[in-house]
């Protein structure tokens, strides 16, 4: 075998010897590149899968879990709930717009190849520091990409985050979620069966495009070497939002009519993957004529064709008896249908030059999809772990000009978004969490009832690289609390594991232990996981970045009777502190220590799990009720900031009492289960009760109103100074335009 052809493609030595084990012979070059994209960390999670098992993933309403395009969720009333979450972080780096634009395209289709109509899309996104002039510019493209995409498609982003961090200059991190829904008995999945059923090719044509994205972009990290980077813009998919748009409509019909038995999106490794994996799920083979696959550009070889990432394409597979109505459907829908395969008894994925032509590869499709090597990579916790424990941050501050320094507004965003599409949008950008009906064109729960369906998405880097494990667990803590806010119960999480370098002992025990705290958290709130991705090779320069386990969790809403309260305030209300017992919150690891002191130290406030979910129903209970005028999780920031927040989003001021000399930690200080309401003073007694009866401390710490923000011994603000701060912060550290 040519060291080199095996090398560039990606495959080591012993993996390139196994291929030959497996095959009995030396691979040609087609089937070499077949295992090579298969094989990717990307494609075969080879490095992460030994760990992810120990995640829980079932529970009460699973329909689907980890391993095919989305998991799904039985809502009740008959209506089913699709959710995913994908990266797109090496693309975005080179290619910020396609990058960002073919991650939001790809998530889609992992959506309604399930069966669902996607509703909803949110972004947690990170970049490097705005100082830089590379930071902003791939923020501006990726902001951009994501606008541009899912507007034009048709479906809303209805949230997600925006955070600068050192650590994700040159790498950011741009991930994308999805949620659909879809009636529980189209639930398909993307699986090959029946001898002599056909695999139709649907939408865009074949390009060169996206050929070996997942081999070269997703597992290498970056050198800082323009010259170098540049020349993997052609390994970037294009999108088309227009085609993606036909492409759902033609596949739902499909669907609705029963005329596929299974079926798959095209994404990363192209039709390698949708082949081998739909044949080797159903436990058969398929014959692919390679000469059928429209072709947008010339003189493409088969090798070329297979791994192409080109976006916007599917694979159905159809009986013989539905070919000539599936034809029709797509026609109607201006997509391009073309039969490139059928199913086999053979178990053998083949690659034909014409139906009667050469062979041009012929290996086991499990062989791709199952086979691929599993790597339990040495682990070893990082030399830098004990000193940053014992590194702790300070404490003095200057409590008025460190809040005007970390609020921040991100509508500046989610207004370049369409959050209103469908018109099924309850609570839109800007609150803990995102609410929506649960609703879609031929969706509507069976039973009558006005079911809605909540979003979050949360990560903390700072936390998770002072403890990987605990700081993982409070990130399903805090995403658990969000979907609480606006009245819901959490019932699933998906994850995106964005790490550094696998290779590195030191990032494999980051991965390690972030999974564990993941699992525990779940197993302690009975939120089961339901799929997720693994990006890895996230590193620039040679600096890895710090772990960035991001969650989004799936809270539902049984009967919907009104709009939950605002992050806000009303003038007149008490203040409440509803918390834990014992909560005592720290700068360790803050958005204060990072953000004003430029300090990364210390240790992270732990979780009392029996308290945090006690919390969290009582929260959603207490937001059904309608007691509560105004509710925001205390998080990022501590709780000045989220009173602040507060105070903005409404333009009421407050003045709350935090004791004679609030401290830092009083202030800024960061730990779980903490909401703030605002309360009636009528209503002020029940709620009390309602959290002692949960065995929660409810104390009110202040009083809304007027148009100044004051912490006696702290800080005496006024609240249009504040607002003029927040609003001009993001636009003005990224100098881009505000609206006009």
């Amino acid at each position: 075998m040519d060291v080199d052809i095996h090398r560039a493609l990606g495959l080591t030595d012993e993996e390139a010897e196994s291929i030959e084990r497996l095959l009995g012979r030396a691979p040609n070059h087609l089937e070499l590149a077949l295992y090579a994209v298969m094989w990717s960390e990307h494609c075969s999670y080879k490095s992460s899968r030994i760990h992810l098992k120990r995640l829980p993933t079932e529970g009460e309403g699973v329909l689907v879990g980890p391993g095919e395009n989305a998991g799904v969720i039985d809502a009740g009333g008959g209506v089913a709930v699709a959710l995913r979450i994908e990266s797109h972080n090496h693309p975005s780096a080179i290619e910020p717009y396609q990058g960002a634009a073919t991650g939001v395209g790809g998530i889609l289709r992992d959506i309604f190849t399930m069966g669902a109509r996607p509703i909803a899309i949110m972004d947690p996104l990170r970049f490097g520091p705005p100082s830089d002039p590379r930071s902003r510019w791939i923020a501006s493209g990726v902001i951009s990409g994501i606008s541009g995409y899912g507007n034009s498609v048709g479906v809303p982003t209805v949230g997600g985050e925006i955070v600068f961090d050192e650590c994700y200059a040159d790498n950011p991190l741009v991930n994308v979620l999805c949620c659909g829904v879809l009636p529980v008995d189209r639930l398909v999945l993307g699986r090959a069966t029946g001898l002599g059923n056909l695999a139709v090719l649907l939408g865009s044509a074949t390009g060169r495009d996206g050929i070996g994205g997942v081999s070269v972009l997703a597992s290498a990290g970056f050198t800082g070497d323009e010259e170098i980077e540049a020349a993997k813009r052609p390994n970037v998919q294009v999108g088309d939002p227009y085609e993606e748009k036909r492409l759902i409509e033609a596949c739902l019909q499909l669907l609705d009519e029963a005329l596929v038995v299974g079926i798959q999106d095209l994404g990363g490794a192209g039709l390698a993957c949708a082949t081998s994996e739909t044949a080797s799920r159903g436990g058969v083979g398929m014959d692919v004529d390679v000469t059928a696959v429209p072709r947008r550009e010339p003189g493409m070889e088969a090798w070329e064709v297979m791994t192409s990432e080109s976006q916007e394409r599917m694979l159905a597979i159809v009986t013989p008896e539905h070919v000539e109505r599936v034809l029709e459907v797509c026609s109607k829908w201006e997509v391009r249908a073309t039969v490139i395969g059928r199913v086999t008894d053979s178990g053998r994925l083949r690659i034909l030059e014409g139906w009667d032509g050469e062979v041009l590869a012929d290996v086991a499709a499990s062989t791709l999809h199952e086979d691929a090597p599993l790597y339990d990579r040495p682990r070893r916790r990082p030399e830098e772990a004990d000193r940053l424990s014992q590194d702790l941050p300070p404490t003095e501050t200057d409590p008025g000009a460190d809040l005007l320094r970390l609020i921040r507004d991100p509508s500046w965003v989610y207004r370049q978004y369409d959050h209103q599409l469908f018109l099924n949008t309850v609570v839109a950008p800007g609150a803990d969490a995102a609410l929506l009906r649960l609703r879609g064109p031929g969706v509507v729960p069976k039973d009558g009832r006005s079911r809605a369906i909540a979003l979050s998405t949360d990560g903390n880097q700072r936390w998770c690289a002072l403890d990987p494990r605990l700081g993982t667990s409070l990130t399903v803590a805090e995403s658990a609390l969000n979907v609480a806010c606006v009245g819901a119960r959490p019932v699933a999480l998906v994850n995106c594991l964005n790490f550094g370098n696998p290779e590195h002992p030191e990032v494999m025990w980051q991965l390690s232990e972030a999974i564990d705290g993941m699992a525990e958290a779940c197993r302690a709130l009975s939120i089961p996981v339901i799929g997720g991705n693994v990006s890895l090779y996230n590193e620039s320069r040679g600096r890895d970045i710090h772990p960035t386990p991001v969650v989004g969790t799936l809270g539902l809403v049984d009967d919907l009777e009104r709009r939950p309260p605002v992050v806000g305030l009303t003038a007149g209300d008490d203040i409440l502190l509803v918390q834990a017992p014992g909560t005592a919150p720290r700068c360790d690891g803050s958005r204060w220590a990072a953000e004003v002191h430029h300090h990364l130290g210390g240790r992270l406030a732990v979780a009392d799990w029996a308290a945090h979910s006690r919390l969290i129903a009582w929260v959603a209970a207490e937001v059904s009720s309608g007691r509560p005028n105004g509710i925001h999780d205390v998080s990022d920031g501590g709780l000045a900031v989220a009173l602040s927040e507060m105070a903005v989003a409404s333009q009421v001021g407050y003045q709350v009492d935090l004791g004679e000399a609030p401290s830092a930690a009083d202030l800024f200080g960061e730990a779980p289960s903490r909401v703030v309401l605002s309360v009636s003073p009528p209503e002020r007694a029940a709620v009390q009760a309602g959290a002692a009866a949960a065995g929660l401390e409810a104390t009110v710490i202040g009083r809304a109103g007027r148009d100044r923000l004051v912490v006696p011994g702290a800080y005496d603000l006024p609240l249009a100074d504040v607002t003029r701060v927040w609003q001009e912060a993001l636009p003005g550290s990224l100098a881009l335009p505000g609206d006009a």
